[in-house]
């Protein structure tokens, strides 16, 4: 798979693992800090496997290629969704010698009108940019639209599709599977056994990052206690770009108790974690390896890990596969498993037990063993 080919893309840093720090938790129940969760049986830690994942993906000559990227609300600089996209784009660019004069990025404005998107995309594909990405659900009804009035550009959609239209490729991920150890992470990290979760908007998509962590919590402590909070509702998509209502929406879930949260809100959670800051006490990073992100600086203490959805990955192996004719070789769903989703724990918070802990959990998703939902 591609996919494992790109750990190189701005995914050096993701995946930086570290055993050498305090762990809240022992892992065989019961057992915890005082006032902390009593741990269901943990799975056994999978043995590592001494065979690697072979480079897939042959270098392609882009020099010719005009490539495209329509962001979401939040553009390049969100510390999250956005600039996963970013990197992967920035890579495919390098590693397939695109010329820089033969790039384009535009991005959407918080609540803009369908024809803005519609605009937008018809522009880069009548500028000759192909393949172009749209980054984000947002553009499932322009791509319905404008996709085939070009039916010779390659158009792949992040967490979306459109049935029916040939040439646009759904780039669509298990959330769930990330957000279920970041569950886990959380009720191994919580004092209290109580955690909280904070999603941008309330849509199916940042219901599934939810499902996934209230399974993960309570997988690993049947007795956690687990707090929400959406910033806005369906329709209203400021809720992914509004850092101080994010901030708003996290001290209200620490007022409540909880003193783990988890934001699936986009440049939102940079409020999230400046509350989690003032108020002392843990969260989880969201996407991207959010402790390396340049926009967290100040914050970055209190995030003990990080789910990962590889945005940046799907966007680098599209643009690969567009560009060399084999778009059949993507995944049809970015998983654990095609290395799609994943955790990273830099900061070094987790001690090697939990480490395992997580690996056990993971493999058991992987294999089947735990069917993890997407709906609460």
């Amino acid at each position: 798979m591609r996919g494992t080919a790109v750990a190189a893309i701005a995914l050096t840093s993701l995946m930086v693992v570290s055993a050498c720090a305090k762990d809240s938790g022992g892992g065989t129940a019961p057992t915890g800090s005082a006032g902390g969760c009593e741990f269901a049986e943990p799975p056994t830690a999978p043995v590592a496997s001494s065979t690697s994942a072979a480079a897939g993906g042959d270098k392609v000559d882009g020099s010719a290629l005009k490539i495209g990227l329509a962001y979401d609300i939040g553009g390049r600089g969100d510390a999250s969704f956005n600039d996963l996209a970013a990197a992967g784009f920035d890579q495919a660019i390098k590693d397939m010698g695109v010329k820089k004069e033969n790039t384009r990025e535009l991005s959407a404005a918080p609540n803009e009108d369908e024809s803005a998107k519609q605009t937008r995309l018809r522009q880069l594909a009548s500028e000759g940019f192909n393949p172009i990405v749209g980054v984000g659900f947002a553009y499932t009804e322009s791509l319905r639209v404008v996709a085939p009035e070009f039916p010779n550009v390659k158009f792949g959609l992040v967490d979306s599709a459109v049935e029916g239209v040939a040439n646009v490729t759904p780039l669509v991920f298990a959330e769930q599977e990330g957000a279920f150890l970041a569950g886990v992470v959380a009720a191994y990290q919580s004092k209290k056994c109580h955690v909280g979760f904070v999603g941008g908007v309330d849509i199916p998509l940042i219901q599934k990052f939810e499902a996934g962590y209230n399974q993960g919590a309570r997988t690993a402590a049947p007795k956690v206690t687990i707090d929400k909070k959406y910033i806005t509702p369906a329709g209203d998509f400021t809720g992914f770009q509004d850092p101080p209502k994010g901030q708003e929406a996290a001290k209200g879930l620490i007022d409540k108790g909880a003193d783990v949260v988890y934001p699936a809100a986009g440049a939102s959670g940079i409020g999230v974690f400046a509350a989690v800051k003032e108020a002392g006490v843990l969260a989880i990073g969201c996407d991207a390896d959010q402790y390396n992100q340049p926009a967290l600086a100040a914050n970055r203490d209190v995030i003990v890990a990080s789910s990962l959805k590889r945005v940046d990955v799907a966007v680098y192996d599209f643009f690969h596969a567009a560009a060399s004719n084999d778009i059949a070789s993507l995944p049809k769903v970015f998983d654990l498993k095609s290395n799609g989703m994943g955790y990273a724990t830099s900061g070094g918070k987790i001690d090697a037990k939990l480490q395992g802990i997580l690996e056990g959990y993971k493999a058991q998703i992987i294999e089947g063993k735990i069917k993890v939902a997407d709906q609460v």
